[in-house]
C-alpha cells in the first residue's frame, strides 16, 4: 500500500476545508460584527509503516504513519468601530456579546449592532431577532415617543419613558460558543453567560468584521499553490507505480 498517496488525498480534504473557510470569511468581510473563522493544521498518527519492508511483519522498527488534520474555530478580536449616526446602530466597547431571541425561544448571541423597528416597534436585530433586555424581554418602543436613545450602560429611553437595559453578556470560555448563520452564536458543553454591569455601549456606531480581505486574499494563494504541490506529487506517484507494473509484466 502506498501511504504517500493516502496522506496527499487528506492533505487536500484538508486544504479544501481550509478554502472554504477562507471564502466564507471573504464573503462575510462585509458584515457588521462577523467574526472571522478560523482553521488550525496538525498531524495524527493512523497505523505504522514497517521500517524494514524484508524484516518480518512487526520486526526491523515502524515509522508512525502521519496524517494531516484540520480544527475550525473562531477569532474574537475586536473589528473596527466606525461612526454610522444612525440612532439604532450600536456597538459595543470591548468584550461582550448582545442577547437575542430565537424563534424557537432560545437565546443567541450577536456581536452585530445593527438594529431596526419592526412593524410593532419591537428593537430587532440585523438578522430581525428581537433584541433582550436584562429582564429577559423584549424592548418595544413608542410609535411617537420621539427618538430613541441609548445608553454607555445600555438603558433605552424615548424622552422621560425607559424600556430596560438592553443584555450584553459575556462568556468565561468563548471557545464553548458555536457559530450560527448571520453572526449568531449559541453556547454550548454548559457555557453560561455572564451579564456585563458596564458594557460599554456606543449609540451610533458600528462595529465591522476582525476580517482582513487582503490576509485571505493571500491565504487562497497559498491554498493554490500547496493544493498544485500536492497533486503533482498524487501523479507521479501514480506514473512510478504504472511503471513498476509494466516492469513486471
Amino acid at each position: 500500500m502506498n501511504i504517500g498517496l493516502y496522506q496527499c488525498a487528506a492533505s487536500l480534504a484538508s486544504l479544501e476545508r481550509w478554502q472554504e473557510i477562507v471564502a466564507q470569511n471573504i464573503t462575510s468581510s462585509q458584515v457588521a460584527g462577523f467574526r472571522k473563522r478560523t482553521v488550525e493544521f496538525s498531524s495524527i498518527q493512523m497505523g505504522t509503516i514497517q521500517a524494514d519492508p524484508k524484516a518480518k511483519q512487526g520486526n526491523g522498527g515502524v515509522t508512525p504513519a502521519m496524517f494531516p488534520s484540520t480544527r475550525t474555530g473562531v477569532s474574537f478580536q475586536p473589528g473596527e468601530t466606525a461612526p454610522t449616526r444612525r440612532e439604532l446602530d450600536v456597538a459595543l466597547e470591548g468584550d461582550g456579546f448582545f442577547e437575542v431571541q430565537m424563534a424557537d425561544g432560545s437565546k443567541a448571541y450577536t456581536r452585530s449592532g445593527e438594529f431596526h423597528l419592526g412593524a410593532d416597534r419591537t428593537i430587532l436585530s440585523r438578522a430581525s431577532l428581537p433584541v433582550m433586555t436584562t429582564n429577559g424581554a423584549p424592548i418595544v418602543t413608542q410609535r411617537s415617543g420621539g427618538s430613541i436613545s441609548i445608553g454607555e450602560d445600555g438603558k433605552v429611553s424615548q424622552g422621560a419613558n425607559q424600556f430596560g437595559k438592553i443584555n450584553v453578556v459575556t462568556f468565561a470560555d468563548k471557545a464553548k460558543l458555536v457559530p450560527l448563520g448571520g453572526g449568531l452564536f449559541v453556547p454550548a458543553d454548559g457555557a453560561e453567560p455572564i451579564e456585563m454591569k458596564k458594557p460599554g455601549v456606543l449609540q451610533g456606531y458600528l462595529e465591522g468584521s476582525n476580517v482582513t480581505a487582503l490576509n485571505e486574499m493571500i491565504a487562497l494563494v497559498q491554498i493554490a499553490r500547496a493544493y498544485e504541490a500536492n497533486q503533482k506529487i498524487i501523479t507521479n506517484r501514480d506514473q512510478n507505480i504504472q511503471k513498476a507494473l509494466e516492469m513486471l509484466g
